[in-house]
């Protein structure tokens, strides 16, 4: 297998991350065009860091030039998107049965007006009722899809949907994976992706394997025009056992320190495979994943940076989920998700310091937004996490 390295990683977090004494965190014409993201440690664990600040909102809020009285605008307007899967209790509303805004149509009528000009799919089915039917995941129904984005102003950056389940590919998932590029295509994507991590192993073989598989599955999206990427939970960024004694598996049980996805990273081709980091569970991994055993037995720390990662391979992740959190010390994640820019989750650090803001695209996403008993406070929810993200400005120095 080729190893694709990426001389430019250092082991140990940068010191603006957490220090260890400081207890501080700083959270910081081709086919495709034709068919157009608490402290509160265990006891006897290291100390957690305290969490940043809340990003302030700029006084200038609405306005959308590079430079102001606010400073630069950290997300331009054309970049500010959303993930539907925020949204889901709304896209598959019966339409019939309510005055608020229904199915794929209505929906992204309504985050226009909110301002959003992306979104990221989380699948293609709607409300029966809604117009094109339940099932948009066909030619026909991407193209309706692309009408309903073209009219509202809109584009579609990704969507999480099908990765083969299978390795080496069966016909059957072959066939369904080129049929995706297909739709990506006609709906006028640059990047396809999935929800889940490569691999839910810890073991540097498993991620060989998982290497193998979307290093493959790149080169086929990308003949298609289509980049592939994959999104991360917290535990694709806790350590890899690459070494030490074996188990009674014969598996290593001990780490060099790298993490899981920094390894993929290296054995994955650059022109091949993206990443789209999900900022929210990148700041859980933080929390969680701090020391490891190393091949020799002694434990060492190495607390996560985020940003740090994305600057060291800024080119590799296209695309964010732009998830907040508040602190929470009972969950054992460290966080719990609120919406965007009402969280501790330092976005302006974070956008600040992987800069390309003209190549990143970051998706809100709020988990929790849908409602049982308020349907109208997704949507809502969605407009807040919009004015908070056009309200980011680089602070000055």
């Amino acid at each position: 297998m080729t190893l694709y390295s990426d001389p430019s990683r250092t082991e140990a977090a940068t010191a603006s991350a957490a220090p260890d004494e400081g207890l501080r965190r700083t959270l910081g014409v081709d086919r495709r065009r034709f068919l157009s993201t608490c402290t509160a440690v265990a006891a006897g664990a290291v100390a957690a860091p305290v969490f940043g600040a809340s990003p302030a909102l700029a006084r200038d809020r609405g306005r959308d030039h590079g430079h102001g009285h606010g400073g630069q605008v950290l997300v331009p307007p054309h970049k500010r998107g959303i993930i539907l899967y925020t949204v889901r209790d709304a896209v598959g509303r019966d339409p019939l049965s309510t005055d608020l805004p229904s199915g794929f149509r209505e929906v992204f009528r309504q985050l226009a007006r909110h301002g959003y000009r992306q979104v990221e799919f989380a699948g293609y089915r709607q409300h029966a009722n809604a117009p094109g039917g339940a099932d948009l995941e066909t030619v026909e129904g991407a193209r309706l899809l692309r009408s309903w984005l073209d009219e509202y102003g809109l584009r579609a950056q990704g969507n999480h949907g099908f990765i083969p389940p299978s390795w080496p590919l069966t016909t059957a998932d072959l066939d369904t994976f080129k049929k995706h590029l297909e739709i990506a295509n006609i709906i006028g994507m640059d990047h396809m992706g999935t929800g889940g991590d490569p691999t839910g192993s810890s073991h540097r073989a498993d991620w060989d394997v998982a290497a193998d598989k979307w290093n493959a599955l790149g080169e086929i999206a990308r003949r298609e025009g289509i980049k592939l990427y994959t999104h991360n939970h917290d535990g694709a960024y806790g350590f890899l056992l690459d070494g030490g004694p074996l188990d009674d598996q014969g598996r290593p049980t001990r780490s060099s320190g790298i993490r899981k996805l920094e390894y993929f990273l290296k054995v994955t081709d650059p022109r091949l495979v993206w990443l789209e980091m999900d900022v929210f569970w990148a700041h859980v991994a933080q929390y969680k994943f701090h020391t490891y055993t190393a091949h020799d037995g002694s434990t060492r720390r190495d607390v996560f940076d985020p940003a740090g990662l994305v600057a060291r391979n800024n080119e590799r992740y296209p695309l964010f989920h732009a998830k907040d959190g508040v602190v929470s010390t009972t969950n054992g994640m460290g966080y719990e998700m609120v919406p965007f820019g009402t969280g501790v989750i330092d976005y302006t650090a974070f956008f600040s310091r992987v800069g390309q803001r003209n190549y990143h695209n970051p998706m809100i996403e709020d988990d929790n937004a849908p409602s049982a008993t308020d349907p109208g406070q997704s949507l809502r929810e969605a407009k807040i996490g919009y004015d908070n993200m056009a309200a980011l400005r680089k602070r000055r120095r």
